[in-house]
């Protein structure tokens, strides 16, 4: 099957559960003229060939998406590696790592996961400190059309920052910004513990972070103990060696972006993929600009043939 060929044949859907669904589905069929469905049940999922997961209210969305076996379903999408981008709040849901809580994670773990990266949670401010700036355009774009290659406006609100992305994670664009006052001051006391050499336990999806001898950070994944390794008296069940202790996974260093002395401005990840997987910490669907949904049909198209 020819890309042209499929271009009638695939469905993109976008998770309907809360925030900007509706201008999301409205961006990718003008874009693209491709089919689109808004997804709120899992069976819904077997219908599509690609899903964006919206930007939104994070608290509302860990809330509804917990009915009916949501997360455990997307989590089953993503793994099948059918192409699925988030953005903002959407982009949390597939972090496997987070700075500073959220709704979208439970239980110090990421609700869909798939990506490894590291986010800071509204690192660019609070909803009236939203903004717009220059940011990258998507690649592949012909380096002959100037108009393609120029800078795409980026909508951030409340939106977070990708701080450090694993081995195999392309980053797709970069931007210079000062973290809000809330982002700043969890960033300087984990800058403050790890100098110090301490651990950072619990912070989220991010369960432990210690330096290394090369000034380095590395993550280390604390396997919790499940409810079933303790007996009724509230005892551990000595016969379940594998959860009566912790197990330390150690993976892959972060190293968090530095801060420019005076404006504590940090250069951090606006936009990155890795496989199938695409995220943005910005709104791509309150621009007029179809460069990123193009680039995302692109993706799902490619898939399919």
């Amino acid at each position: 099957m020819s890309v042209t060929a499929a271009k009638d044949d695939i469905t993109i859907g976008v998770l309907a559960l809360q925030g900007a669904f509706e201008e999301h589905q409205e961006m990718i069929e003008k874009a693209t003229g491709c089919k689109t469905i808004q997804v709120r049940k899992p069976s819904e999922l077997d219908k599509i060939d690609g899903i964006i997961l919206p930007g939104g209210e994070s608290t509302a969305m860990g809330l509804i998406g917990s009915v009916d076996n949501m997360w455990t379903s997307l989590q089953t999408f993503v793994q099948s590696g059918k192409p699925t981008w988030g953005t903002c709040a959407g982009m949390i849901l597939l972090a496997e790592r987070c700075v500073g809580g959220s709704a979208v994670i439970e239980n110090g773990q990421s609700l869909i996961g798939g990506m490894d990266v590291l986010v800071c949670r509204n690192y660019f401010g609070s909803q009236i400190s939203s903004f717009e700036m220059a940011t990258p355009p998507p690649p592949g774009y012909d380096p002959d059309d100037r108009e393609a290659g120029r800078d795409y406006p980026g909508v951030f609100i409340r939106a977070p920052a990708i701080l450090n992305v694993s081995d195999g994670v392309d980053i797709l664009g970069k931007v210079v910004a000062t973290p809000c006052r809330q982002a700043a001051v969890v960033l300087r006391e984990l800058e403050t513990k790890i100098a110090a050499g301490e651990d950072v336990v619990m912070m989220e999806v991010v369960d432990a972070l210690q330096r290394t001898p090369e000034q380095g950070i590395s993550y280390t994944q604390v396997i919790r103990q499940t409810p079933s390794a303790t007996s009724n008296n509230g005892h551990h069940d000595d016969s379940n060696t594998n959860t009566d202790k912790a197990d330390d996974v150690v993976l892959d260093k972060i190293e968090l972006p530095g801060a420019a002395d005076g404006t504590n401005a940090r250069e951090v990840i606006c936009a990155a993929r890795k496989d199938q997987i695409l995220i943005t910490s910005f709104h791509p669907e309150l621009t007029g600009d179809f460069r990123w949904h193009a680039y995302f049909h692109q993706m799902v198209l490619e898939a399919t043939t």
